[in-house]
C-alpha cells in the first residue's frame, strides 16, 4: 500500500507532468515515489522523454513553465541527456531529460549489460504521460538473459583472488580505516551484484536494502543485516571476517566459472588468515 507521503508526491509529480508541453512524449515517475515507499525525506524523480534534443537552457525553461523554481543541474549525463533539479510547492525534484532516440539507445545498452540502476528505475516506473514507450520498455526488461547474469557474476567475483589471501591482513592493522571501509563497501556491492544476478533482478540502488533483498529467493542468510554488521563493526578483524564469510557464501551460490571458482578458494584462504 502506498504511503500518505507517496500519494502527496505523486500528486505534485502529476502537476509537473501536466504542465509540460506536447513535445514531451513520456514522463516516467521513478524512485521511492513510484514504488509507493516515499517518506519525509524522499524527493520526486522523473524521466522526461522529448521528441527532439533539447539544450539545458531549454529544459530549464520548460521546467519553469511546469511550475519549478530554484533550478540547477548536476553531474555529467551522457549526451544528449540533461539533468535539471528544482522545487515545486517546496518539494525537491530531479528531472532526467532524454530525447526519444537517446532513450531507445539507453534501453538497448541496459539490456546489453550497461551497469547502473536505470533498468530497475524503468521496471518500477509509473507513467504520468505516455505514448506507450514505458510499457514497451518494461516488456523488454521482463526477460533477464542468462548470459548477462553469468557475465555480471563473473565480473563481480573478479578481484577476489590474484594475490595471496594473507594480503587481507593489511586491511585490519591499526590506522587503516579508509582502506578497510573501501574494501568492505566494494565487497558488499559485489555480493549484491551476484545476488541480484542470481535472482534475475535488475540491480537497484543500495537504498532501502532490507526491503529490496527480502523477497529474493537465492541469497545468503541475513544478507542486509550482515552487510550492516560488517560496515558498523568497530573491530577491523571481525568486520573483515563477517564480510568475507558473506562473499564466500555468495560465490558458493553462484554457478561455476573461472572467476567464481578462483574466488571460492581464495576467500576460504582469507577466512583462514582472519582466524
Amino acid at each position: 500500500m502506498a504511503t500518505a507521503r507517496t500519494r502527496e508526491l505523486r500528486r505534485l509529480a502529476q502537476q509537473v507532468a501536466d504542465g509540460l508541453p506536447p513535445l514531451v512524449e513520456e514522463v516516467v515517475l521513478t524512485g521511492s515515489v513510484s514504488r509507493g515507499a516515499a517518506d519525509e525525506v524522499s524527493d520526486i524523480e522523473m524521466l522526461v522523454v522529448t521528441r527532439e534534443v533539447l539544450e539545458l537552457e531549454e529544459c530549464y525553461e520548460l521546467a519553469r513553465l511546469a511550475g519549478l523554481d530554484g533550478l540547477d543541474t548536476w553531474g555529467a549525463p551522457p549526451p544528449p541527456g540533461r539533468h535539471v533539479s528544482g522545487y515545486h510547492g517546496g518539494q525537491p525534484l530531479e528531472l532526467i531529460w532524454w530525447p526519444r532516440d537517446h532513450a531507445e539507445r539507453r534501453v538497448g545498452a541496459l539490456l546489453a549489460g550497461e551497469p547502473g540502476s536505470a533498468a530497475d528505475a524503468i521496471v518500477h516506473g509509473v507513467a504520468l504521460r505516455t505514448h506507450g514507450l514505458l510499457a514497451g520498455w518494461q516488456e523488454r526488461f521482463r526477460a533477464y538473459p542468462d548470459e548477462l547474469a553469468a557475465a555480471r557474476i563473473e565480473a563481480a567475483a573478479l578481484p577476489w583472488g590474484g594475490f595471496t589471501p594473507a594480503g587481507v591482513l593489511t586491511l585490519v592493522r591499526p590506522g587503516e580505516p579508509l582502506a578497510l571501509h573501501e574494501w568492505l563497501v566494494d565487497a558488499a556491492t559485489r555480493v549484491l551484484a551476484i545476488v541480484y544476478a542470481l535472482n534475475r533482478v535488475w540491480q537497484p540502488t543500495a537504498k532501502r536494502l532490507p526491503a529490496r533483498v527480502a523477497p529474493l529467493a537465492i541469497k545468503p542468510a541475513r544478507l542486509a543485516e550482515r552487510i550492516e554488521e560488517a560496515l558498523t563493526e568497530p573491530d577491523p578483524r571481525t568486520a573483515m571476517r563477517t564480510m568475507t564469510e558473506l562473499q564466500l557464501e555468495a560465490v558458493l551460490l553462484a554457478p561455476s566459472g573461472p572467476n567464481v571458482d578462483r574466488a571460492r578458494g581464495w576467500l576460504a584462504g582469507a577466512l583462514g588468515e582472519l582466524g
